[in-house]
């Protein structure tokens, strides 16, 4: 359980760090998280296609600690990009 807590926080430092380097970067405020929902569906859909499995079957076979770090590293691309948005409206201009 603390494994599972330690890895979400991990992914979630992990994912809004590169965001907010991405976000900087790029001038997009939501890229990041359009590349992580991209990076969640394809991970699934392989795993559908590789086990040729019902997608419900297919979900069912994560884990509890599966879904934390995709929860987490959800949570930590949505909140890179409204931190730069947060930041952009205030004034702070990046790059």
């Amino acid at each position: 359980m603390i494994q599972t807590a330690i890895a979400a926080i991990l992914i979630f430092v992990l994912v809004f760090g590169i965001g907010f380097i991405l976000n900087m970067l790029i001038k997009t405020t939501w890229l990041p998280l359009y590349g992580y929902l991209l990076l969640l569906a394809g991970t699934v859909v392989w795993f559908w296609r590789r086990d040729g499995l019902a997608f419900a079957d297919t979900l069912a076979g994560f884990g509890i600690p599966d879904y934390a770090a995709m929860i987490g590293g959800l949570l930590g691309a949505w909140l890179s990009g409204h931190t730069i948005r947060l930041l952009r409206a205030k004034g702070y201009k990046m790059f």
